[in-house]
């Protein structure tokens, strides 16, 4: 009887609860949150089972399983990074690297100049109601006086609303403090997007890799970690001699003294090659895109980028909502086809389009030449998978850029999807196919 009551308290919370939710969507004036939910319940809820897709792999390792749960530096690469901060004479490292980390997370997309005058003209058209009467003529001109107060006060009201974009400038100092605050960071993003390639495309084996916006060199390590068997030149492009010369010294131990590479093959410089006939297997650009000052400057290079790529182009990014925009703003100028003279007749097809989130918050794109008919179609998960009982949430990306909300059940759909569903993680890819036996759309 007690058990009872208890029941029907909870359940008289819980309606309770619905209720409150409901008033205060209403009161926010926007529709019903379990009517929103409806629209993203697909298809993939009557997901057919019957192909056997495992094979003899357990269910923690199904084909889909793309996550890391663990990245490690190189020790080589720790070792000297080491060596470089006890040989360095920067004072206040640590609060130094705190505020880098703040300002890099923080950074936005510098404002374009359109965009500027814009809003400079709707702040006049603001403050010049609040100087007229709105019983006055409006089309009568200020006072000089009256138009020099206006535009002090236009200009005042943009510096305090509108973000101030700087070039950052690495000198020796700063380099080692960004090497501090990024070096495991920008390593893990990396290589969690190389090893969605190998785990999708085992049989490609770069030779050429192209890292612009180099920085501390992670990339090559990365790359070097991951296919250091067949890659046999790297070339990494940055503006900063600093930085360049940071690299190379973690690349060869951190000594002072010239000393042979850990690996061969590693090449500096401050400008990425200009013929289009330069192309490389594999073209990396990490966290680069927001130290561009214009929209026009972002362009440029990433078609630039795009016509150096021979299979694989890499863009990693923030895991905030400006590195997203970026990738966004990324992923259409190279599949809108902007390029004017056509370099490679292959076309271009997105072959990894989700965020992750690990430990290290980024977003990354990848981007493939040539057809994408051979891949498995599986969608993406993109939220931390909710495991009730007997019952699995799985929130889904498609290759047509719908979002969908799988509920997996083993009654409906096979004890081996919802095991598979059950252990997947946020990024990895769900191999669910629907009722007709046609693949559920994936990127």
């Amino acid at each position: 009887m007690r058990w009872r009551r208890g029941r029907g308290c909870s359940k008289m919370a819980a309606h309770a609860a619905a209720g409150r939710v409901r008033r205060f969507w209403g009161l926010c004036g926007g529709p019903s949150p379990l009517r929103a939910f409806a629209t993203i319940i697909p298809r993939v809820s009557q997901v057919d089972n019957s192909s056997d897709f495992l094979g003899n792999v357990p269910h923690r390792r199904h084909p889909g399983v793309l996550h890391l749960r663990s990245v490690r530096l190189p020790a080589e690469l720790v070792k000297a990074a080491q060596l470089l901060v006890e040989q360095s004479t920067v004072h206040g490292l640590k609060d130094q690297v705190v505020s880098l980390t703040n300002y890099l997370w923080s950074r936005k997309r510098p404002l374009e100049a359109s965009e500027l005058q814009r809003r400079g003209q709707q702040l006049e058209q603001q403050l010049r109601e609040k100087v007229q009467p709105r019983t006055a003529d409006a089309s009568s001109p200020l006072t000089d006086a009256e138009a020099e107060k206006l535009q002090r006060r236009v200009l005042n009201r943009l510096r305090k609303t509108t973000y101030h974009w700087e070039a950052l400038r690495y000198t020796d100092e700063l380099s080692l403090v960004y090497m501090v605050a990024r070096l495991d960071g920008g390593f893990a993003a990396v290589s969690r997007a190389f090893h969605e390639i190998q785990k999708r495309a085992p049989a490609f084996a770069p030779r050429t890799l192209l890292d612009f916006g180099s920085g501390t060199g992670s990339v090559s390590w990365a790359a070097h970690g991951a296919w250091g068997q067949t890659l046999c030149e790297y070339l990494c492009v940055d503006s900063s001699a600093s930085m360049l010369a940071l690299a190379e010294r973690l690349l060869q131990g951190g000594s002072e003294s010239p000393r042979a590479p850990l690996f061969p093959g590693v090449y500096f410089r401050q400008f990425l090659p200009v013929s289009p006939k330069v192309k490389f297997d594999l073209v990396v650009s990490a966290f680069s895109l927001n130290e561009l000052p214009s929209l026009a400057e972002r362009r440029e290079t990433i078609q630039t980028l795009w016509r150096k790529t021979d299979s694989f182009l890499v863009l990693v990014e923030n895991g905030t909502k400006e590195g997203h925009q970026m990738l966004m703003e990324a992923r259409e100028i190279i599949l809108g086809g902007g390029d004017k003279v056509v370099h490679d007749p292959r076309e271009a097809h997105v072959f990894a389009p989700n965020p992750a989130l690990k430990e290290e918050l980024f977003s990354f794109l990848i981007l493939r030449r040539g057809p994408g008919a051979g891949e498995e179609p599986w969608p993406r998960i993109t939220q931390a998978v909710l495991g009730r009982a007997q019952h699995v949430h799985c929130h889904l990306c498609c290759a047509d850029g719908s979002l969908q909300h799988a509920v997996i059940t083993a009654r409906r759909h096979g004890r081996d999807l919802y095991r598979c569903a059950r252990l997947s993680h946020w990024g990895d890819r769900l191999p669910v196919t629907t009722p007709h036996g046609e693949a559920v759309p994936g990127e």
